[in-house]
C-alpha cells in the first residue's frame, strides 16, 4: 500500500509524531515501529484478569506498550485508561508515557503492569465505544470485589444483580444461588446474598450489554465513584484522604466527602517536602479566608505522585488539546517538566464523532451468554430526543414482554434507590492558570467555545444504553457481532458540576449549559393534557412519600433494633402500623409508574385512549387503602409511646437526637410518621383538582369522583386524630429547641404561633424569639449553646391579659402593650402586617385561656439559674450561614434552619394554619435551577416540604445536597430586563440572593408558584384565625 492509499488514522488525523504512534489505533492496524534496539518482555494484566507479554525495545518510551495493548484489545478510546505498577519504594504509580519504559521499571522479569481506567468521566455516555463501557464495567466489577467501590447495600445489590445477569442471563434460582457461592463480588457478599438475588429477578430480559450499561448508570451516581484515596493530614494532624475527579481536588474523612475545590476555584497546585498545597483564587467576598490550603502527606513521593495525577485530570477534562511542551532552559531548570501526554477527553469525543468507527466482533470472557453490539456514535445525535422527565422504574422489570422491560427500563435509569447522579463538570467559563497548565480556552475565550460534551451528561432518568463490545484474554478477535439492542435515548443533563454535599449547588454558579432547542423537541414529545401532568404530581409526590416512609420503616428502625435500651412495645408498635403501609405503597407507586408509561407511550401498549386516565388506579388503591384505616388509627398511639420511652430513658432520647443528625432525616423525625395521616390530604386535593379538570362525560370521571368520595370521608374520619397530632408533633419539636423550660407538653395546650418580635427594655429594642400558646405567652433569644436553642426569659399567662396598641405612646412603629396580671411587655413587630397577625392571634388566644378551666402551668424551668441570661446575649448568625446548605445539612448538632431559626433571622412569624396548610402544599419534580449570573440550566429534582426548598440529583437520592429555606422570600416572575426568554419561569428573591427555577409545563409551573407562595406569603394572612377553619 503506497503511503498516500493509507487509511487515515485518529494519530494522523489529531496530528500525532510518527515517532510516538497515537494512544489508540483502528481494528486491524499494526501499532506504530519501535526504536531499535534490545526487545524487553512486559507483562500487563488485563481488566479481565489475564496476563499478556508485549516485547518492547528497551529505549521505547511508555506510550510505545500503552499503544500496544490499546491495539491488542482494539480499543479506539485508549487515553481514558492507563498502566500502572508497584514501583521499588512500593508504590502504585501511572506509567509515563513520555519516558522511557525500563528507565521507570528496574525490574521488568518480576513487574507485572496492570491495565486499568484512569480518568473516571462524570456520565458514561460520554464512552461512545461499546467496549470501552464494557471495560469500564469490568472496572466497576474490581473495585466492588476489593472494597474500594464503597456503597450502601440496597446500591451493592443492585451492581452486583447487574454483573450477574450479564454472566449467566436471566434468573435461575439454582443458578444463580450457584453462581453467588462460587464467585466473590463483593467483601460481605453473603450478607446481602438474598437482596442480590431480589434485585437479578427484576432484569429478565435484559442482555448483557444492558447489563453493563445499568452498572455503570448505578455507579457514576456514587460518591465514591473513580476515586482513589491519597492519606493526608491537615494543619490539625486531622486524618484525611485527598483525591482529584473531574470536578477539582477533593477532601474526605474516611468515606465521607467533606470539601472539593473545584478547578475553577484552584489558582495553583504545588508540594514542597511532604506538603502539598492547594492555592485558591481570591475571594471578594471572603477577605478573611485563606487562600492557601497545605495539607501534609507521607512523603515527598507520596506528595509528588498525588500531583501528577491532579495535572493530568485537570488537563484531561478541562483542556482542549494536549498541552505544548515547555521550551528547555538554556542555563538551568526550575520545577517539573511533567505534563499530561495523550489526548484531551474533548479530542476523543470530537474524534469519534468526526469519523465512524468500524464495529469490533469480540467475546465475553465471564459471559455464558451471547452479547449484541449495538448502537453507533451517530446514535449520540439520537439519545437526546428522548423526554427530560420519565416516570418508569426499571424495578418494573418482572414484565414478561422483554421489549418493552427493555425501552421501560431505558426511559428511566438505573431504579437504583439510594444514589445521586453524576454531573457533566465541564464549564467553558473555567480555567487554571499557567501553574498547572496553559489552557488557551479558559475565562474569556470566545464565545463560540462550546462544552467537551455537546450532547450533554445522562440526567437521573438516564436510560438503558447500548450494548458493550468485549475482546477475549488472548486478545484474538475470535468473538460474534450479536444483533442489534435498537438506539437509545439519553436526556441531556443541565447539570454543571458534581457537586458533594458541603459545596452545596445553591452556593456554586458554575452549572452546564443545555441546549434549548433540544430541550423544547423533548417537552414537547410529552402528552399536554392537563389530566396527565395532575397524574405525574400525584407520581413525583408518591415517590417523595416513599422516600419519607423509608426514614420511618427502614433507617430508624434499622438504628432502634441495634440498640437493647429501645423498648420492645415501641418497635413492636411501629412495624406492626407502619410495615403495612409501607408495602402497600409501594404497590401503589409501582402502578402508578406503570400507568404515566403508557401514558406516554414509552411501553408497547398502543391503544393509548385506555391508558390515558389515572382515576381507576386512585379508586382501587384507595378502596385498599380504607383497610388500613385501623393501622392509621394507631399512629398517634406510636407518637405518643415513642415520646414515653425518649422521657423516660435517656439513651433512647440520645438515640432520638442522634438519628435526627443524619442527612437521611432532613426534617424532624416526628414529621415522618405524620406523613400517612398527610398523604391522605394530598389524594383529596389531586382527586378535586381531577374532577375539576374533567367534564362529567369523560371516561375516567366516575372513577375519579367515587375516589373522592371515598378519600374524603376517610380525611373526615381520621380528622381529629391528624390535628391532635399535629399538635402534638409541634410542642415535641419546639421542646427540642427550646432550653430553661418545663412541662412544655401537656394535655389541652396548643401551640398558635412563633415568630420574631422587638421587645422594648432599659437597652432599648432587643429581638426576641415569642411562642404562643393556648395559655400563655413565652419571650426566648438565641442562646449561646452548641444546639443553638433558644434560651427562655420569661412567660406571660394569657389568662386576665390585655393587650393595647402603643405606637403613639412609645413612639415605636407597629408596637403594642401586653398587660398580664404579674407584669406588662412592650413589643415591635417588623411590620403593619406582622402586628395584625400577632394582635389578632393573641386576642384568640386570651379568649381560649379565659374559656378554659384550668390555670396556665408554669412553663419555666425550677431552677432560677437557669432562666438568668444577659439581655444582649443573643449570638448573632449571617443571612449567608442560613441561606447555604451547610446550616442546613452539613453542621454538626442541632439542625440550623429549624422554622424557629429561620424565623430569627428573616424576622418573620408562622402560625399553626401556616403550619397546617403547609402539609397540603407538598410538591416535588424536576426543575431547572439558573443563578442571576450564569447561563446555564441544572436539573435538579426538588421537594418543596416544611416552608424549605430541598435540593437532589435525583428522586432517588438518599437524602438531599441542600435546601433553602422560603420564609420571607418573594415568589415572582422574571421581568422583561432580566433577559430571560424561555416558558414557565418563575423567581425567587431574598436581599441579594436570586434564583431562577424553570419548570415543564403551564400546569407545574402554577403548581409551583402556588405552593411556594404559601409558604414566602403567610397562609393565615387571609384565613381566620382559628386552625379548626382549616378543616
Amino acid at each position: 500500500m503506497e503511503p498516500a492509499d493509507r487509511p487515515s488514522t485518529a494519530g494522523h488525523r489529531l496530528g500525532a509524531p510518527d515517532s510516538f504512534g497515537v494512544s489508540t489505533l483502528e481494528p486491524g492496524l499494526r501499532p506504530p515501529s519501535q526504536a531499535p534496539g534490545r526487545l524487553v518482555s512486559i507483562r500487563v494484566q488485563m481488566l479481565d484478569d489475564t496476563q499478556e507479554v508485549f516485547q518492547i525495545s528497551q529505549r521505547s518510551p511508555g506510550k510505545v506498550l500503552f499503544d500496544l495493548v490499546c491495539a491488542h484489545v482494539n480499543l479506539t478510546e485508549g487515553d481514558y485508561f492507563g498502566l500502572e505498577y508497584q514501583d521499588h519504594r512500593r508504590m502504585m504509580v501511572w506509567l509515563d508515557l513520555l519516558k522511557p519504559t525500563l528507565k521507570q521499571i528496574r525490574r521488568p522479569k518480576n513487574t507485572i503492569l496492570r491495565f486499568v481506567v484512569k480518568f473516571f468521566p462524570p456520565d458514561h455516555t460520554q464512552l461512545m465505544e461499546e467496549l470501552t463501557r464494557y471495560l469500564f464495567a469490568l472496572q466497576i466489577k474490581r473495585d466492588l470485589a476489593c472494597g474500594r467501590l464503597i456503597c450502601n447495600d440496597t446500591s451493592a445489590a443492585l451492581m452486583v444483580s447487574h454483573i450477574i445477569q450479564s454472566e449467566i442471563g436471566d434468573f435461575d434460582e439454582t443458578q444463580s444461588w450457584q453462581h453467588l457461592l462460587h464467585n466473590k463480588y463483593l467483601p460481605d457478599q453473603d450478607a446481602i446474598r438474598d437482596k442480590i438475588t431480589d434485585c437479578h429477578r427484576k432484569n429478565v430480559g435484559q442482555t448483557p450489554a444492558e447489563s453493563d450499561y445499568q452498572l455503570l448508570e448505578i455507579a457514576r451516581r456514587l460518591e465514591m465513584y473513580g476515586v482513589r484515596l491519597h492519606p493526608a493530614k491537615d494543619r490539625e494532624g486531622t486524618k484525611l484522604s485527598l483525591s482529584v475527579a473531574h470536578t477539582g481536588v477533593l477532601v474526605f474523612q474516611g468515606y465521607t466527602r467533606i470539601n472539593s475545590f473545584n478547578w475553577s476555584k484552584v489558582r495553583k497546585l504545588s508540594f514542597k517536602r511532604k506538603r502539598f498545597l492547594i492555592k485558591l483564587r481570591a475571594d471578594p467576598a471572603q477577605s478573611a479566608h485563606h487562600d492557601t490550603l497545605e495539607f501534609t502527606m507521607a512523603s515527598r513521593d507520596c506528595c509528588k505522585v498525588f500531583w501528577k495525577i491532579c495535572v493530568e485530570y485537570h488537563a484531561f477534562f478541562r483542556l482542549f488539546e494536549e498541552p505544548k511542551p515547555k521550551p528547555k532552559p538554556i542555563l538551568f531548570t526550575r520545577g517539573s517538566s511533567f505534563r499530561f501526554s495523550g489526548r484531551t477527553q474533548k479530542q476523543i469525543i470530537d474524534h469519534v464523532k468526526d469519523t465512524d468507527p468500524k464495529k469490533v466482533p469480540f467475546e465475553r470472557k465471564h459471559s455464558k451468554i451471547l452479547s449484541s453490539s449495538g448502537m453507533s456514535p451517530q446514535s449520540s445525535s439520537i439519545r437526546s430526543q428522548v423526554p427530560n422527565e420519565s416516570a418508569v422504574s426499571v424495578l418494573l422489570a418482572d414484565q414478561p414482554d422483554s421489549a418493552r422491560l427493555s425501552q421501560e427500563a431505558k426511559s428511566n435509569g438505573s431504579g437504583e434507590p439510594a444514589v445521586a447522579p453524576a454531573t457533566n463538570g465541564f464549564h467553558v467559563n473555567m480555567s487554571m492558570s499557567d501553574q498547572l497548565h496553559q489552557n488557551h480556552h479558559g475565562a474569556g475565550s470566545a464565545p463560540d467555545q462550546r462544552p467537551l460534551n455537546p450532547e450533554g451528561p445522562g440526567s437521573e432518568e438516564s436510560p438503558l444504553g447500548s450494548p458493550h463490545v468485549v475482546v477475549n484474554g488472548n486478545g484474538s478477535l475470535n468473538g460474534q457481532v450479536m444483533g442489534s439492542a435498537g438506539v437509545v435515548g439519553v436526556d441531556p443533563s443541565p447539570e454543571g458540576q458534581q457537586f458533594s454535599p458541603l459545596t452545596s449547588p445553591l452556593l456554586t454558579e458554575a452549572g452546564y449549559v443545555r441546549n434549548d432547542d433540544e430541550d423544547e423537541a423533548r417537552r414537547k414529545k410529552f402528552p399536554t393534557d392537563k389530566a396527565y401532568f395532575i397524574a405525574k404530581e400525584l407520581l413525583t409526590t408518591e415517590r417523595t412519600f416513599l422516600k419519607d416512609l423509608q426514614v420511618v420503616t427502614e433507617s430508624f428502625k434499622s438504628i432502634a433494633g441495634k440498640d437493647e435500651a429501645f423498648p420492645e412495645s415501641v418497635k413492636t408498635l411501629i412495624s406492626t402500623h407502619y410495615d403495612p403501609v409501607y408495602r402497600f405503597h409501594q404497590g401503589f407507586l409501582k402502578e402508578t409508574e406503570q400507568r404515566l408509561a403508557q401514558w406516554e407511550g414509552r411501553s408497547n401498549a398502543h391503544i393509548k385512549g385506555d391508558y390515558q386516565r389515572v382515576g381507576d388506579i386512585l379508586l382501587k388503591n384507595i378502596q385498599g387503602l380504607r383497610q388500613l384505616t385501623v393501622h392509621l388509627q394507631k399512629h398517634s398511639e406510636c407518637l405518643v409511646e415513642l415520646e414515653r420511652a425518649c422521657r423516660s430513658n435517656r439513651k433512647v432520647e440520645t438515640l432520638w437526637r442522634e438519628f435526627e443528625q443524619q442527612r437521611v432525616c432532613y426534617l424532624p423525625l416526628y414529621i415522618f410518621f405524620l406523613r400517612p395521616l398527610h398523604r391522605l390530604l394530598h389524594y383529596k386535593l389531586i382527586l378535586e383538582r381531577l374532577c375539576k379538570h374533567y367534564p362529567p362525560t369523560h371516561e375516567d370521571f366516575r372513577d375519579s369522583r367515587a375516589a373522592l368520595a371515598d378519600i374524603s370521608e376517610m380525611v373526615l374520619q381520621l380528622q381529629g386524630t391528624m390535628m391532635k397530632m399535629e399538635n402534638f408533633q409541634k410542642l415535641l419539636e419546639l421542646k427540642k429547641d427550646l432550653t430553661g423550660i418545663d412541662n412544655l407538653v401537656i394535655p389541652g395546650r396548643e401551640f398558635i404561633r412563633l415568630g420574631c418580635l422587638s421587645k422594648l427594655s432599659g437597652k432599648g429594642l432587643q429581638q426576641r424569639m415569642f411562642f404562643l400558646f393556648s395559655d400563655s405567652l413565652v419571650y426566648t433569644s438565641r442562646g449561646m449553646t452548641p444546639s443553638n436553642q433558644f434560651k427562655v426569659h420569661g412567660q406571660l399567662p394569657l389568662y386576665g391579659m390585655t393587650i393595647r396598641e402603643s405606637e403613639d405612646e412609645w413612639g415605636v412603629p407597629h408596637s403594642f402593650t401586653l398587660f398580664g396580671q404579674r407584669q406588662s411587655v412592650v413589643v415591635a413587630a417588623s411590620c403593619a402586617s406582622e402586628m395584625e397577625r400577632w394582635v389578632e392571634d393573641i386576642r384568640m388566644a386570651i379568649d381560649l385561656a379565659e374559656q378554659s378551666s384550668s390555670p396556665s402551668a408554669d412553663l419555666l424551668s425550677t431552677s432560677p439559674s437557669d432562666n438568668k441570661l444577659s439581655e444582649d446575649g443573643a449570638e448573632q448568625e449571617s443571612e449567608e450561614e442560613l441561606c447555604g446548605s451547610r446550616s442546613s445539612l452539613e453542621r454538626q448538632g442541632h439542625r440550623g434552619n429549624t422554622t424557629v431559626h429561620v424565623c430569627w433571622h428573616r424576622n418573620t412569624s408562622v402560625s399553626m394554619v401556616d403550619f397546617s396548610i403547609a402539609v397540603e402544599n407538598q410538591l416535588s419534580g424536576n426543575l431547572l435551577r439558573k443563578f442571576k449570573n450564569s447561563n446555564g440550566w441544572q436539573k435538579l429534582w426538588v421537594v418543596f416540604t416544611n416552608f424549605s426548598l430541598f435540593f437532589y440529583k435525583s428522586h432517588q437520592d438518599e437524602y438531599p445536597l441542600a435546601s433553602l429555606p422560603l420564609l420571607g422570600y418573594s415568589v415572582t416572575v422574571p421581568a422583561e430586563s432580566e433577559n430571560i426568554h424561555k416558558d414557565y419561569v418563575f423567581k425567587l428573591h431574598f436581599k441579594s440572593h436570586v434564583y431562577y427555577f424553570r419548570s415543564e409545563s403551564e400546569y407545574t409551573f402554577e403548581r409551583w408558584m402556588e405552593v411556594i407562595r404559601s409558604a414566602t406569603c403567610s397562609t393565615s394572612r387571609s384565613l381566620p384565625g382559628t386552625r379548626k377553619d382549616l378543616y
